[in-house]
């Protein structure tokens, strides 16, 4: 309902005049926008998203090998820590432009700017989940003769799931914007590509489609993301009434 009173008061706005054309198109010129540039918004989005896929996926395995390691050091975890908060203070506009100079303007830029993007939420989500994990449960799987990797898998990666699994919707949405951000800022393909030349061209019809494909892309992927921790995870009732 929210929805469809915004899309209303937009189509109003746009047909009152108060604002021209090419500022705020209406609602039907970008639907058109988006139907006529259909084939190739799909051919740029299938480069976002395969660059958006790679990015996340190595940041999953580097957060789960680094909360692992930080977790069994209290060493790793203290230098560590001060790094991990020191890289999210730094806006990703400002290093996207030094990873295009140092990488060039292939994906390698794009897909390092989505890692770093996405590798903090998932690697602080796992080391809290890893820490609060049922300490006598511990204990009785160590006076049972159980062996670290027994701990991890029966105690310490079931308690860390939830955790990890809300650190994965944060970090599902920055992939899909780290990879337009550095896209926006040299290649050859991507949604980042395709906004940069009709802003250029002041197609701001298509500048609004392209605008609602990541928004809804984002939307599909966290509720995507929902749906999967739900099935792998029955015992966490977090996940089930988020959904």
């Amino acid at each position: 309902m929210l929805a469809a009173a915004l899309v209303l008061l937009w189509q109003g706005v746009s047909a009152s005049g108060l604002l021209p054309v090419f500022l705020l198109p209406s609602p039907v010129r970008v639907v058109l926008a988006f139907v006529g540039d259909f084939p190739l918004l799909m051919r740029h989005l299938g480069v976002t998203l395969l660059e958006a896929a790679c990015g996340l996926a190595l940041s999953v395995a580097a957060a789960f090998v680094l909360a692992t390691l930080m977790d069994n050091s209290v060493f790793l975890r203290q230098s560590v820590t001060p790094v991990l908060l020191f890289t999210q203070t730094i806006p990703t506009v400002a290093i996207a432009p030094l990873l295009v100079l140092w990488m060039g303007y292939g994906a390698a830029p794009k897909i390092t700017l989505i890692f770093l993007t996405c590798f903090f939420p998932m690697t602080i989500g796992l080391l809290g989940g890893f820490s609060q994990a049922d300490v006598d449960a511990i204990r009785l799987l160590q006076s049972m003769g159980a062996g670290r990797r027994q701990i991890y898998r029966y105690i310490k990666l079931p308690s860390a799931m939830p955790a990890f699994a809300s650190g994965l919707k944060i970090s599902t949405t920055y992939s899909i914007v780290g990879a337009v951000i550095s896209e926006w800022l040299g290649g050859t393909a991507g949604l980042g590509v395709y906004m940069t030349r009709v802003r250029k061209s002041y197609s701001f019809d298509k500048m609004f489609a392209v605008i609602l494909l990541v928004s809804a892309l984002s939307v599909a992927l966290v509720t995507l993301t929902t749906r999967l921790a739900r099935r792998l995870m029955p015992w966490d009732r977090s996940s089930h009434s988020s959904s």
